[in-house]
């Protein structure tokens, strides 16, 4: 417990955000942080999807006491966060969109869908039997927030699902046993955070443990994979893959990827839809009742 100064200040996207009794609220509406001192905001929101600038503005915020992100992801804010502020992530916010947008590319790819639309696009009508989703067996590295909701999504489906974390909680194995048993598997789904322990971690000798015609899906960070080992791999045809984060991002034109075999691409969207705006702003509001409270916000991952 701790007591409030007489003012807090919070800047949001959101211009209806609900702020405790004696809390101010600012947003793009009435405050620019472009032409406006910065030193006096002491709850900051990022602007959602809006890359390295949104997240800059931290650094300048003074008396920033709060630092919190839209999203899950938090490691490329950390440079940003100011001495003596805590930095707080959206773990649970994204789960649900996140992992339907997973299953999509693992249903898509599984079954055709890039072929179809390409030949759709020709105005040609190519018959052809593609393998079913039901019967895999699958693998979810990383069992936090998202993995776990994936898994549940899962269970509509005629699938086997094992999970992998450093914890090894919840029913999920240890880390250590992922080598032994990627062999068996028919998709892999990465929802882990991106840090030293799992940066590259699907590199080449990892990705060729996998068996010939499984599907790995990534919807956490692209630096998790090595993308010219996938390359290599997509383009052998041995591996397919359903990506909604790359390395590097955003995919710069003429990127190989953009012509790779056996994939399906989508431009990191798979927190982004409309579910967003109501489960964020509920949850930047439940995290503001919180302080009011004199407690300390969820979600900490850093203080400095």
């Amino acid at each position: 417990m701790y007591s409030l100064p007489m003012n807090f200040t919070v800047w949001s996207q959101w211009d209806n955000l609900e702020v405790p009794e004696g809390f101010t609220r600012l947003s793009p509406a009435n405050f620019a942080l472009d032409e406006n001192d910065l030193s006096g905001i002491d709850f900051y929101v990022s602007q959602y999807m809006g890359g390295k600038p949104a997240l800059e503005y931290a650094s300048t915020m003074q008396g920033l006491k709060y630092f919190q992100l839209p999203n899950a992801g938090f490691e490329d804010a950390i440079e940003f966060t100011p001495s003596g502020a805590v930095l707080c992530n959206a773990r649970g916010v994204h789960d649900a969109a996140t992992s339907e947008l997973a299953i999509g590319l693992a249903i898509g790819i599984r079954r055709g869908f890039p072929d179809f639309v390409r030949a759709a696009d020709q105005g040609q009508w190519h018959h052809k039997r593609y393998p079913s989703f039901n019967g895999s067996r699958i693998a979810i590295v990383g069992f936090g927030s998202i993995g776990k909701t994936l898994a549940k999504s899962l269970s509509g489906f005629d699938v086997s699902v094992q999970g992998f974390s450093r914890s090894a909680k919840d029913g999920a194995l240890d880390m250590s046993e992922l080598d032994r048993l990627l062999p068996t598997f028919d998709f892999v789904f990465l929802t882990l955070p991106l840090n030293k322990e799992s940066q590259g971690l699907f590199n080449a000798a990892r990705l060729a443990l996998m068996k010939t015609g499984a599907v790995l899906v990534n919807v956490a960070r692209g630096a998790i994979v090595d993308t010219q080992a996938l390359l290599s791999e997509l383009n052998s045809g041995r591996l397919l893959a359903g990506l909604d984060v790359t390395d590097p991002e955003p995919l710069p034109h003429g990127h190989p990827l953009w012509s790779a075999k056996n994939l399906l691409l989508s431009p990191h969207v798979g927190g982004d839809s409309d579910i967003f705006e109501s489960r964020g702003k509920a949850f930047v509001e439940s995290q503001l009742r919180l302080i009011a409270l004199g407690l300390e916000p969820e979600n900490i991952v850093y203080r400095n």
